[in-house]
């Protein structure tokens, strides 16, 4: 795996580097306020998806585009790629795992709190859950992050795609 470049190096990127990387997780907002607000949920995942497809889409023509601007040969399959292996991350550290996990630290503390030997207030009981689920989220990203890099590094990014050039697609590194 590659060293990480320094963030002087890197060049801004909306969906990473700005607040709209929130909307990626939206959806373990909408897990956890499932129980007060089930309407909210699927709304939810309509965001953090979106947010996956428009940064998925921007990663893959930014490869296109600095494809052609080289005279590249490849820059559609670069481009296919950057677009595939950001969209498959993106859905797995953003939406897919975290919302999985908010869902089980909400459930997990509705149970534990059904089965409290402490007599709490209805709206305590209620809302309990909400605040386990929102308070794990910071604590859960980063592991996720890792988790589904090294998944990606050991799985999708180690595959020769034919057509390619032999650039880590991950992090728009194109330089041949």
């Amino acid at each position: 795996m590659e060293e990480p470049k320094d963030s002087k190096d890197k060049s801004y990127d909306i969906f990473r580097d700005s607040p709209l990387r929130y909307l990626g997780y939206a959806n373990e907002i909408g897990e956890s306020f499932r129980y007060q607000f089930p309407r909210l949920v699927v709304p939810s995942y309509v965001v953090a998806f979106s947010y996956c497809f428009a940064d998925a889409g921007t990663s893959g023509y930014d490869i296109y585009q600095a494809g052609i601007q080289r005279g590249s040969t490849t820059a559609k399959v670069d481009s296919l790629v950057a677009t595939a292996d950001t969209l498959i991350w993106q859905s797995l550290a953003s939406v897919t795992i975290p919302g999985a996990t908010i869902n089980m630290v909400v459930k997990a503390s509705r149970f534990a709190v059904a089965r409290s030997p402490v007599a709490l207030s209805a709206i305590v009981s209620k809302w309990i859950p909400t605040a386990a689920g929102l308070g794990s989220i910071p604590f859960i990203i980063k592991p996720i992050d890792h988790a589904v890099d090294v998944l990606m590094d050991t799985t999708f990014r180690k595959i020769q795609w034919p057509g390619a050039s032999s650039t880590d697609h991950s992090k728009g590194d194109v330089t041949k």
